[in-house]
């Protein structure tokens, strides 16, 4: 089995956030297969020397250093990276057999672009874990997207976002995600770990990304029914609290980030947990303190 990674050299980059839903499954998806204990075993990001390659180093030496360092990053046991270079579409490829071997090929414009060789071999490096941990989604986009997505929520894929470069007349982008949602993913596990990845980048397009996927990362803690809402959104709660109270069986419109359920205990609303997008449901109540079930997060609420 092969799996590429994506890479565009020259090409328009797309940018926003149009991924965003499968970036947030794929996050839920993470923490239900390796759990809270498992995510936090990587509070640690990737650091720049573990990844740094010089013009000086040997090509295939130095690519098996920092291919290394990102098995025994990601927790890789056991698990031999063989590094190669070819003319090929896209920007890496590995084969995914069962190992201790895994075979990765790089694409040739590797051999002058070393830089950027981190950023490739965490992709594949990554579809390496998900491949033993048998995660996987559906379809090859939501399947990339879900590798780009934890590789950055593990620590390594700043490296992707940094290799993002754009000017007026060239751009470079690495990975499935654009350069904001990469920085989304990056600011949710920053919020979690209390770490500013933003230090690291070389790139100022990086930076800029990151900026705005933080930016939306924050717009997740602030929705109702969150304490943090702001008064527009509480606004808008209470009126949708009352419509469905008053009429059961109709909900609010879908642009709005909660819904309301009747049972035998009462009114429920129920809503994504900001952290890991679990669905949470807590009863209509006024001020309540919820637990994330998945990612243990303690979350202020009123209801």
């Amino acid at each position: 089995m092969r799996d590429g990674s994506n890479g565009s050299s020259g090409s328009p980059v797309v940018h926003g956030f149009p991924h965003l839903d499968t970036v947030r499954s794929a996050i839920t998806a993470l923490y239900r297969r390796i759990s809270y204990d498992g995510v936090h075993s990587y509070a640690t990001s990737l650091v720049p020397a573990d990844a740094a390659f010089a013009d000086a180093d040997d090509l295939h030496l130095g690519s098996q250093r920092v291919a290394h360092a990102l098995v025994e990053h990601l927790h890789l046991p056991q698990a031999r990276m063989i590094v190669g270079f070819r003319e090929m579409e896209h920007a890496a490829s590995v084969e995914l057999a069962a190992g201790p071997e895994y075979f990765i090929e790089l694409n040739d414009r590797f051999r002058t672009h070393r830089r950027d060789i981190g950023a490739a071999l965490a992709h594949e490096i990554t579809h390496v874990l998900l491949h033993r941990l048998g995660l996987e989604f559906p379809g090859t986009r939501d399947n990339e997207i879900l590798t780009d997505t934890v590789t950055a929520y593990l620590g390594a894929g700043w490296l992707l976002l940094d290799a993002f470069r754009e000017d007026a007349t060239s751009s470079q982008k690495l990975g499935y995600l654009t350069p904001e949602e990469f920085g989304y993913v990056l600011a949710k596990r920053a919020l979690v770990f209390g770490e500013d990845p933003s230090v690291w980048f070389t790139s100022p397009q990086a930076y800029a990304a990151y900026t705005k996927g933080r930016a939306q990362a924050l717009r997740d803690l602030d929705r109702p029914p969150l304490t943090a809402a702001g008064w527009a959104g509480r606004r808008r709660y209470a009126k949708d609290r009352r419509g469905a109270r008053d009429n059961p069986g109709t909900g609010p419109g879908p642009d709005v980030p909660y819904t309301f359920e009747h049972g035998d205990a009462g009114l429920r609303v129920a809503f994504a947990c900001p952290t890991c997008n679990q669905r949470i449901r807590v009863p209509v109540r006024g001020r309540v303190r919820a637990r994330c079930g998945l990612c243990r997060t303690v979350l202020e609420c009123d209801t």
